[in-house]
C-alpha cells in the first residue's frame, strides 16, 4: 500500500491538501495519507497527528513566542516519519516550518514533496538554497515559478492552482445568497478578517469599524463574515454578536461568502486570489507587529501584496497595509467599488483573463507529479 506523509499549514494548506489526496486517491487504488492535517483533508482522507491550526502564526514576532512549541512538533514529526517512513512526504505551504522537517526527511532517504512555493520573488529570495537541500521537487502554481527553479537546478513541476480548476468561470451570485440564507437583493460586503487569531484580533476592529462606517453612508448595506476554523470563533463572535451590525456569521463557508457578496474586504493572503477567480472586487488589508512589518518592508522586492495585484502586474485592487489600514480609508475603498460600476466591470475582465491562464487541470498534473514515488504500490 502506497503511503504518503503530509504537513499543511492553516486554513489554505489544507483546502490545497484535500485537492492534493483527492487527485491521488483518483490515481492509486491503495493508499495511506498521514500527517497535520485540517478539516478538509480529513474529510478527503487523511489520518490527522494533529491540526493545521498548530501552523497558524505570522510575523516575526507572532512565530518567535510559539517557537518553541512549533521546534517541538517538528521534532516529534521527525522521528514520527523516519521511524514510520511514508514513500514520499508533501509539505504543504508553511514553508518556515516545512522546509527544516522536509531537510531532516531528506536526509534520512525519504522523498520530498513541497506544494506551493514561497513568494522568492516577492522577498527573501535566498530561501532557494534552503529549499535545494530540503526538497526533492517542488510543485508551484505560477507559471512563472517555475523558471526561477530550474534555473537553480531543482526538479520542478507546474501543476496550476487547483482553485482555478473548480471554482466556475461564472459565480453564481444568486445561488450563494440563497444557500446563504441571505437576501437576493441589496448591496453586500464580504468581511474575511483571516484565519489566524492574531490576524482577526489585529484587523477584525478596524473591519467593524469600516462597516460601521459604511452602514451610515448606505444604510441598506448588509455583510457576511465566514469564521474560518474554531480558533478564530470565540473572538469573532464576541466582537460581532455585540456591535450591532447587520452581520451574518457562516461557520466557513468562506467560497459561498465571497460568491454571494458585491465587494470583499479581506486579509492579505490565498483568499485574495480566490475572490480574484470569483471576479470580486476587493480590497486587501493587513497588519502585523510593528517590527515584523519593519523587516518585511526591507526585504520585499515588489510594490505588491496581494496576489492579484502580484499576477497582474499593477494595482488593480486596492492595497492598505499597517497605519494605512483605517476604518476611513478602507470604507473609501469599499464605497469606491460600489459607485463604480465600469470600474468593476473592467475588473472582471482581468480576472476572467487570470482565470483561465491557471485553470490547467492541477489534480491531474499533481497526480502525475507524485506518482513516480509512488510506483508499484498501486
Amino acid at each position: 500500500m502506497a503511503r504518503v506523509g503530509l504537513v499543511a499549514g492553516e486554513t489554505s494548506g489544507d483546502l490545497l491538501g484535500g485537492h492534493l489526496i483527492t487527485a491521488l486517491k483518483a490515481r492509486v487504488t491503495t493508499i495511506q495519507f498521514e500527517g497535520i492535517a485540517g478539516p478538509r483533508m480529513v474529510e478527503a482522507g487523511c489520518c490527522a497527528l494533529g491540526s493545521s491550526d498548530r501552523l497558524a502564526v505570522n510575523g516575526y514576532v507572532e512565530v518567535l513566542s510559539h517557537l518553541p512549541g512549533l521546534l517541538a512538533l517538528r521534532r516529534k514529526l521527525t522521528r514520527h516519519f523516519v521511524h514510520s517512513r511514508p514513500d514520499v512526504f508533501v509539505g504543504i505551504d508553511a514553508p518556515d516550518f516545512n522546509f527544516g522537517l522536509e531537510q531532516k526527511l531528506k536526509q534520512a532517504g525519504i522523498p520530498t514533496v513541497h506544494f506551493v512555493s514561497p513568494s522568492l520573488w516577492a522577498w527573501r529570495g535566498e530561501r532557494i538554497h534552503k529549499i535545494k537541500r530540503a526538497v526533492s521537487r517542488m510543485l508551484v502554481v505560477f507559471p512563472f515559478e517555475a523558471d526561477i527553479y530550474a534555473k537553480a537546478d531543482i526538479p520542478v513541476s507546474y501543476v496550476g492552482h487547483p482553485l482555478a480548476d473548480v471554482l466556475p468561470l461564472e459565480p453564481d451570485q444568486a445561488g450563494a445568497r440563497r444557500d446563504l440564507g441571505l437576501p437576493l437583493a441589496g448591496r453586500l460586503v464580504a468581511l474575511l478578517p483571516g484565519s489566524r487569531v492574531g490576524e482577526v484580533k489585529r484587523l477584525l476592529p478596524a473591519l467593524l469599524e469600516t462597516a460601521r462606517m459604511l452602514v451610515s453612508a448606505r444604510p441598506d448595506l448588509r455583510f457576511v463574515l465566514p469564521v474560518a476554523g474554531k480558533a478564530v470563533w470565540a473572538p469573532i463572535h464576541s466582537l460581532v454578536g455585540p456591535s450591532g451590525l447587520p452581520i451574518s456569521l457562516t461557520n466557513g463557508l468562506s467560497t459561498q461568502a465571497m460568491t454571494a457578496a458585491d465587494v470583499v474586504v479581506l486579509a492579505s493572503g490565498t483568499a485574495t486570489l480566490e475572490a480574484a477567480l470569483l471576479k470580486k472586487p476587493m480590497v486587501i488589508t493587513y497588519r502585523v507587529p510593528g517590527l515584523s512589518y519593519a523587516i518585511m518592508r526591507r526585504q520585499a522586492y515588489l510594490p505588491w501584496v496581494g496576489l492579484p495585484n502580484i499576477l497582474l502586474r499593477r494595482f488593480a485592487v486596492p492595497e492598505l497595509l499597517q497605519d494605512q489600514a483605517t476604518p476611513e480609508a478602507l470604507a473609501r475603498a469599499t464605497l469606491a467599488w460600489l459607485d463604480e460600476p465600469q470600474r468593476v466591470t473592467l475588473l472582471k475582465q482581468d480576472f476572467l483573463a487570470l482565470h483561465q491562464t491557471l485553470r490547467c487541470n492541477a489534480a491531474e498534473r499533481i497526480a502525475e507529479a507524485l506518482l513516480p514515488y509512488l510506483q508499484n504500490k498501486s
